[in-house]
C-alpha cells in the first residue's frame, strides 16, 4: 500500500461507517473468548468498545494516507493504555488485540469491491496491528517506567520518615502502598552508597536483597545509603550479604525492632554507630550498633550511655555475691586472675565463678578484650550517670 487511491473513496466510505459494527463485534467475541473480560463492569467494557471504534477510525485514516496517519495512529494507542492499565494488565491488553485483529482479518476484507483491494486490506490489517502492538508495549513501558519513578519517591519518602521518626499512620500507609508488611521485623543499615548513580544502587541493593529473599526499602541521602531490611536477623549471614551492596567503608546495623513503626529506633543508633564506628578501626562489616555501644557513648550519645548502664551496670550492682567487684578488680589488675584473687582475698576459682556469673547477666566476657573495653565504659558510665543522679 503505497498511495492514497490504492483504496476507492467508495470503500473508504463504506469502512468508515463499518467502524462501529466492527467494534461491536469485536467486543461481543472478547466476551464469547475472554471469561474475565465478561467479568468486567459495564463501563469498563464500553472503554474498550471506544477504544476499538477508535483504532477502527484510525486504521481508515492510515488507509487514507499511510505516510502521515501512522504517526497519528500510534499516538492514539499509545495514550488509550493508560486510561485502562489501571485495570487492565498487559498481556490482557494482548489478548484483545489478539481477538480485535482476528475478527478485522475477517470482516475487513469482504467490505473491499475487489480481489486487489481485498489482498490490500489483509496486508493494511497485519501492518496496522503490528503498529498497535508497538504502541500499546510503549505505552504500558512508559506506564511502567512512570509508577517506578513514583515508588521510588514514595520509597525516599518512607526511608526519610523513618530517619526523621514521622507519625506513624503516615509512614504505615506509604509503606503499605509499596507492598511493605508493617507488621515484619525491621533492621536498619546504614554506610555508604557504592556509586553515584542512584539506578545503579537502587539495582544492587534490590539485587542482594532478592539473593536472600528479603524485602527492602532504600533511600540515598547525600553520601550514605540508608537500607531497611524486613525479617528476622537471628542469623547473620543475611546483614553480610547485603552489606556487599555498600560502597567502601563501615557498615552498621541498627537493631531489629518488632515492626516498621518502631524502625526509627533501629535507624537512631545506626546512625549513631556510624558517626562513633571511626573509634573502632577493627570493627567488623556490618557492625551492630549494640556492639559500638562504648564509641557511641564517648561520642556523647546519651542513649548509648543508657544502654550501658541499663545492660551493664546496673545488673551487675544489682547482682549478689560481689559481681561488680569483681568485675571491676579483674579489669584493674590488667585480666591476671591470680592477681585479682589476691586483690580480693578469694580463691581462684571464686573469680572464675563470679565472672562466669557476670558473663551471663551482661553478655560480656570480661576475658575478651573488646567485652573488657566494654565493660569498663560501662562502669565508669554507670558511676557518672549515678553521681549526676540519674539512677
Amino acid at each position: 500500500m503505497t498511495s492514497s487511491t490504492a483504496l476507492s473513496r467508495a470503500t473508504l466510505r463504506t469502512l468508515r461507517r463499518a467502524s462501529g459494527d466492527l467494534a461491536a463485534a469485536s467486543v461481543a467475541e472478547m466476551e464469547e473468548r475472554l471469561p474475565w473480560f465478561r467479568r468486567m463492569p459495564a463501563d469498563q467494557r464500553a472503554g474498550v468498545l471506544l477504544l476499538i471504534q477508535n483504532g477502527v477510525s484510525g486504521f481508515v485514516s492510515w488507509l487514507h494516507d499511510p505516510q502521515q496517519a501512522i504517526r497519528l495512529t500510534a499516538e492514539a494507542f499509545r495514550s488509550a493504555p493508560k486510561d485502562i492499565s489501571r485495570w487492565v494488565s498487559l498481556r490482557q491488553t494482548v489478548e484483545l488485540v489478539r481477538i480485535a485483529l482476528e475478527l478485522f482479518e475477517q470482516l475487513l476484507p469482504k467490505l473491499a469491491e475487489n480481489e486487489a483491494e481485498r489482498a490490500l486490506l489483509t496486508e493494511g490489517v497485519l501492518r496496522y496491528g503490528r503498529e498497535i502492538a508497538f504502541s500499546a508495549a510503549t505505552s504500558y513501558a512508559a506506564a511502567a517506567e512512570a509508577r517506578g519513578a513514583w515508588d521510588a519517591r514514595l520509597e525516599a519518602l518512607v526511608v526519610d520518615g523513618i530517619v526523621r521518626g514521622d507519625a506513624e499512620e503516615s509512614l504505615l500507609s506509604r509503606a503499605t502502598a509499596l507492598g511493605w508488611d508493617p507488621a515484619a521485623e525491621a533492621t536498619v543499615l546504614v554506610g555508604n552508597p557504592p556509586s553515584d548513580d542512584p539506578p545503579a544502587v537502587v539495582f544492587e541493593v534490590r539485587s542482594r536483597a532478592a539473593r536472600v529473599g528479603r524485602p527492602v526499602l532504600l533511600s540515598v541521602q547525600g553520601s550514605r545509603l540508608v537500607v531497611v531490611l524486613g525479617g528476622e536477623t537471628d542469623r547473620s549471614e543475611s546483614l553480610v550479604r547485603l552489606s556487599d551492596a555498600f560502597g567502601p567503608g563501615p557498615v552498621v546495623a541498627g537493631p531489629t525492632v518488632t515492626s516498621l513503626a518502631e524502625a526509627h529506633r533501629s535507624a537512631s543508633d545506626a546512625l549513631s554507630g556510624l558517626r562513633a564506628v571511626v573509634g573502632w578501626p577493627a570493627a567488623p562489616r556490618p557492625v551492630r550498633s549494640l556492639d559500638l555501644l562504648p564509641e557511641r557513648a564517648l561520642a556523647g550519645d546519651p542513649e548509648a550511655e543508657w544502654q550501658l548502664v541499663d545492660r551493664v551496670a546496673r545488673p551487675l550492682e544489682e547482682a549478689s555475691g560481689s559481681l561488680l567487684e569483681t568485675v571491676d578488680a579483674f579489669l584493674e589488675v590488667g585480666g591476671v586472675l591470680e592477681a585479682c584473687a589476691r586483690k580480693l582475698f578469694v580463691h581462684p576459682n571464686t573469680v572464675r565463678y563470679r565472672l562466669k556469673r557476670a558473663t551471663e547477666l551482661t553478655g560480656r566476657n570480661a576475658n575478651d578484650p573488646r567485652d573488657a573495653l566494654v565493660l569498663r565504659v560501662a562502669l565508669s558510665v554507670g558511676r557518672l550517670a549515678r553521681a549526676r543522679g540519674l539512677w
